[in-house]
């Protein structure tokens, strides 16, 4: 130590070896490994997240409303652990965002046009597992959210909340926890256990994913060729499948179809 160190005129010679010998082995024992190659890339695409005192999580942003992106992304980025490196405006988007940016969770609104952030979360879990993903939405709905689990979702945030819930719910998919905002656990465990008290399971979907995709886009508006070159199928089948559509449902037309749509959320009224 400097204070202990009393001048002359040769020095505190085995004071000094001791010193030298224990930076050495100190040194040492740091470099213990392999003595030469790459440290971690942090462009190498998704990886399981940053750990405690890593950089800040890498986060992909997806709304179709600029205004609420701009207010989400404020919040994300006031927070040191958090950063919001992609943004999208649907969920096709999304999709090839997260394919060409290295993110380590993707934030996705549940309305989105081309694909809704249910289709992308399941189309994201299946070309990235190691994926975190949350669903942020407007509509506190137990569907919704047994659906966003199915399709790989980690939590379910309400846009209403989402200046108080977001940030540790995007914590939380980190970890690789569940989040649940606080004001749906009540109906969330009700609606569970009238089903599990009735022997009725959890509700299904009604239309498998693909017509699901069909279905939103016909709502959209667009026509069987557009629909046929957006999802790289012939128009035929894009016919075939919106009659299967209307026999499944018990519906006559598109504007049904529409109706339905918006009915369960694929497109906003």
């Amino acid at each position: 130590m400097t204070g202990r160190h009393t001048p002359g005129p040769t020095g505190p010679t085995s004071g000094s070896t001791s010193t030298s010998t224990s930076t050495s082995t100190v040194t040492s024992a740091s470099t213990v490994g392999p003595p030469s190659g790459p440290g971690p890339d942090s462009s190498a695409g998704p990886g399981p997240g940053p750990g405690p005192g890593g950089s800040p999580t890498r986060i992909l942003l997806a709304d179709d409303h600029a205004l609420v992106r701009g207010g989400v992304r404020l919040i994300l980025d006031a927070e040191p652990d958090l950063t919001v490196v992609a943004e999208a405006a649907d969920g096709a988007e999304a999709v090839a965002m997260a394919r060409s940016h290295a993110v380590d969770l993707a934030v996705l609104d549940i309305s989105m046009p081309r694909r809704t952030g249910l289709q992308a979360a399941r189309e994201l879990s299946r070309l990235q597992p190691e994926l975190r993903i949350l669903i942020l939405t407007m509509y506190d709905n137990e569907q919704y959210f047994f659906e966003a689990l199915k399709a790989g979702a980690s939590g379910y945030v309400l846009k209403s909340v989402a200046d108080r819930d977001l940030v540790e719910a995007c914590r939380a998919a980190v970890r690789d926890e569940p989040f649940i905002c606080p004001g749906a656990e009540t109906a969330l465990i009700r609606t569970y256990l009238d089903h599990a008290e009735q022997g009725r399971p959890l509700p299904d979907k009604a239309v498998t994913e693909r017509e699901e995709e069909i279905l939103k886009l016909v709502a959209e508006g667009h026509s069987s060729k557009e629909i046929g070159d957006l999802l790289v199928i012939s128009p035929k089948t894009v016919e075939r499948h919106r009659a299967n559509l209307l026999q499944k449902l018990g519906m006559r037309d598109r504007l049904e179809l529409t109706r339905y749509a918006i009915r369960v959320g694929l497109i906003e009224p």
